[in-house]
């Protein structure tokens, strides 16, 4: 198995519209998620940083099997190496996000979070993280889910 420098579990979560939440970092839109603890499998992860990040409370067995990973090379300032993000597809009734659970550096670089409909999310200019999100995002709103975890390309 390969060693990864980091690793996330991050979430597709889309309300009942088909929706997709999204929270733009610093210059970008990524997905809910974050890094697993040590101890922590995918899903536990996955489940922890909703509630964190959205106040959305989900047990870690509700969020399924991973759909979509990517993975590959990125360097920081407080962390180099190969990363790994592993996707998560969760459906749930729109509901207000609730981001006061937030760890202060991502308060110091989410400037804000939005629902986004897949047409407007492929037509934006924006930087939008994972690459390759739409055509995702449209195969899994239709039901098609992946025998094996869609491989996306590495966006650093």
């Amino acid at each position: 198995m390969e060693e990864y420098r980091r690793r996330s579990a991050r979430v597709l979560l889309v309300d009942e519209t088909g929706r997709l939440l999204m929270f733009r970092w610093t210059d970008c839109w990524i997905t809910p998620g974050g890094g697993v603890d040590d101890g922590e499998t995918l899903p536990e992860a996955a489940s922890r940083e909703l509630r964190e990040e959205t106040g959305l409370v989900v047990a870690p067995g509700d969020l399924g099997p991973v759909v979509a990973v990517t993975s590959g090379h990125a360097a920081f300032d407080w962390a180099q190496g190969i990363f790994r993000d592993d996707f998560f597809l969760l459906r749930t009734a729109a509901f207000d996000v609730d981001t006061a659970g937030l760890e202060p550096y991502e308060n110091d670089h989410i400037a804000e979070h939005r629902w986004w409909r897949l047409d407007d999310l492929a037509a934006t200019s924006e930087t939008v993280y994972p690459f390759d999100l739409v055509p995702l995002m449209e195969r899994l709103l239709t039901g098609r889910l992946p025998a094996e975890p869609v491989r996306l390309p590495w966006h650093h």
